[in-house]
């Protein structure tokens, strides 16, 4: 009987102590109500167009309509939206992420009912229109990786995982530089560019999107004077003639194929003119062609790029 007094005294001491945790402790409504009052937390936020507008803190349903899309998954976010993003290494992520169009259709963003909408298109009246439906923020998807991630990671409430992943992104990416130039692939100051034909004709050479932003890191290539007149005036690419190849292309070029017939004819014409074959890359045997969708600038693409490019060089 003694025994079982001191274990019935102990089970209500152990019973007591449960009460007063459970009373101290937060209920499972309550933990749900502060959760939902943290989402619904506003504050203040300017565009870099200069566009004020009230943000939600916590953002949960977020329209994501520009070339970067990958950034936001790299920072472990899924937007409800986004322009339908065909053939990226991401691809496979997208099955429940909804097409929202380009141009973006208003009546499937205001159906999707997103608490912020991020759009790359720097169109006054477009916004005008988005801003009416949720915050709106118009974004530079062409800005350097640091300075978008990092603006995203403020944006949509993830500072620590966008300073995290671009440690780990410098980290990975001086890696393989390093390993590059001691292996002899490539060597320090090499110049490179990009170029790409859209239909009608028209040759594009690449400044501040796609894989120009990749190869132009610190420790990589070098863009070739016109190339970095063209940087420098902060376009992300320039339309240019076949003429001017001689003056523009750097000592590596990078070709970039796109779905289009019409742009794929105008890329082969290009191989088989006088000005092509005479380039210097082209008699070096540094011509490298890769898909365009597969040579984003974005978070995500990239990583896979650090893997990608080494064996491109090689080839």
């Amino acid at each position: 009987m003694k025994h079982m007094h001191i274990m019935t005294g102990t089970l209500g001491i152990f019973i007591l102590a449960g009460s007063l945790l459970i009373g101290c402790s937060p209920s499972a409504s309550e933990v749900t109500s502060s959760e939902a009052s943290q989402k619904s937390q506003t504050r203040p936020y300017t565009d870099y167009l200069g566009h004020a507008s009230i943000i939600p803190v916590s953002p949960a349903r977020i329209i994501y309509s520009g070339e970067t899309f990958g950034d936001m998954l790299a920072l472990g976010v899924k937007p409800i939206g986004g322009f339908g993003y065909t053939n990226q290494i991401f691809e496979d992520q997208l099955h429940d992420v909804e097409n929202v169009g380009f141009p973006i259709n208003l009546e499937k963003v205001l159906e999707l009912q997103p608490d912020l909408i991020i759009h790359a298109n720097t169109e006054e009246k477009e916004y005008e229109q988005l801003a009416k439906i949720a915050p709106t923020v118009i974004f530079d998807t062409f800005a350097p990786l640091e300075e978008r991630m990092t603006q995203l990671g403020d944006m949509i409430g993830k500072p620590e995982a966008a300073t995290k992943w671009l440690a780990d992104y410098k980290l990975k990416s001086e890696e393989m530089w390093k390993k590059l130039k001691e292996s002899g692939t490539m060597k320090e100051g090499e110049t490179a560019s990009v170029f790409t034909y859209y239909p009608g004709d028209r040759l594009f050479v690449m400044a501040r999107t796609g894989l120009s932003q990749v190869l132009y890191d610190t420790n990589g290539f070098k863009p070739t004077a016109p190339i970095q007149e063209i940087l420098d005036a902060q376009k992300g690419f320039e339309l240019i003639s076949v003429e001017r190849l001689p003056e523009i292309a750097g000592g590596r070029i990078f070709i970039l194929n796109t779905a289009s017939e019409e742009a794929e004819k105008s890329t082969q014409e290009l191989l088989k003119s006088r000005i092509w074959k005479d380039l210097p890359a082209v008699k070096n045997g540094y011509v490298y062609f890769i898909d365009i969708e597969k040579s984003s600038s974005d978070a995500t693409t990239r990583e896979w790029l650090l893997q990608r490019i080494p064996e491109i060089l090689a080839k």
